[in-house]
């Protein structure tokens, strides 16, 4: 039976992430010697309300694993799509860099990490897809630490979609997009036990990953599932889960549903819903096509052409990045 725990940020993020992880009982589960990579959401190269994790919340949870565990990491990929960015970047100017370094924990650039490829079968299609090694053998608990938020491809962006930064390679997740559903399913069951963090300081809705418009919500989620915490935020953001496709097939996949038993604590059930909506612009349907074609995203990011037909959309749409 998964467990969601949801309490209001009222008083900071200390004192929920401490409840939420007694109430999915990890508290009394972690051992000194066990290793936890903690994988926040970083989308852009500085703090953007909504659109990534707040650092306070990644400080948050550290300071509460300490009581438990020191052997901590923090990880993530280089991001930007087209346009990559490094993401030792991103940890100096967002400052986890130097938490990092007052805690004593690590920060780890997974794009320069050793991997080892996994199968993923996506209908016909056989594909090798390359993971760290640092979550696949070297990790006891990870935890995704996403946001709430619409996106413009794949009509949300939350637990399960934060792993997507664990393909360490930008070009190679662009590659990858006509196969999502299958591909970010694999990750996931690849992963070891994991639960979510979710960071509801802030959401995003109207447009997304980068663009939409700022909810203040002022809540965090703990999750005992991925897979749940994906069904929990969809409930909260008034979105029905049969409307997201990649988490429609998947949630049939692992028997996620409302006739499954589900335990919740009372912040839950008292929670206000905020309807969230997705109203994408005209130029975001050239990426929509290329994230759901193999001949498009070619054409639009290996091609030839690529650049052209980017220099071409700049005129009319500000590069994300």
């Amino acid at each position: 039976m998964a467990r969601i725990f949801l309490d209001s940020l009222t008083d900071g993020y200390e004192g929920p992430i401490r409840e939420g992880l007694k109430f999915i009982g990890v508290d009394g589960t972690l051992k000194s010697a066990d290793r936890v990579a903690i994988k926040p959401n970083l989308t852009f190269p500085e703090f953007k309300p909504g659109v990534m994790t707040n650092v306070a919340a990644v400080e948050a949870l550290i300071r509460v694993l300490k009581d438990y565990t020191s052997n901590i990491t923090i990880c993530e990929s280089d991001s930007g799509g087209y346009n990559a960015f490094s993401m030792d970047e991103v940890f100096e100017r967002t400052g986890l860099a130097e938490i990092a370094a007052r805690y004593g924990v690590r920060v780890v650039n997974m794009s320069h990490s050793p991997s080892r490829p996994i199968p993923v079968r996506a209908s016909w299609r056989r594909l090798s897809i390359p993971l760290p090694t640092l979550l696949l053998d070297e990790t006891d608990l990870f935890i995704s630490m996403p946001v709430p938020k619409v996106h413009a491809n794949t009509g949300v962006s939350l637990a399960l979609k934060n792993q997507w930064g664990v393909i360490q390679e930008p070009a190679l997740r662009l590659k990858l997009h006509p196969y999502f559903r299958h591909v970010i399913h694999a990750v996931t069951k690849a992963l070891p036990r994991s639960i979510a963090v979710m960071d509801g300081r802030y959401g995003l809705t109207r447009n997304g990953p980068m663009r939409g418009d700022v909810v203040d919500l002022n809540w965090l989620m703990v999750a005992d599932s991925l897979y749940w915490c994906d069904f929990a935020a969809l409930q909260l953001m008034g979105i029905p889960a049969g409307r997201i496709g990649y988490l429609r097939e998947i949630f049939q996949c692992e028997q996620v549903n409302h006739h499954t038993p589900l335990t919740v604590n009372e912040g839950f059930r008292q929670c206000p819903r905020v309807q969230f909506h997705l109203k994408r612009d005209l130029t975001d349907y050239p990426g929509l096509c290329t994230f759901h074609s193999r001949a498009l995203a070619y054409l639009g990011y290996e091609s030839m052409f690529a650049r052209p037909l980017h220099w071409l959309l700049y005129l009319v749409r500000e590069p994300f990045y």
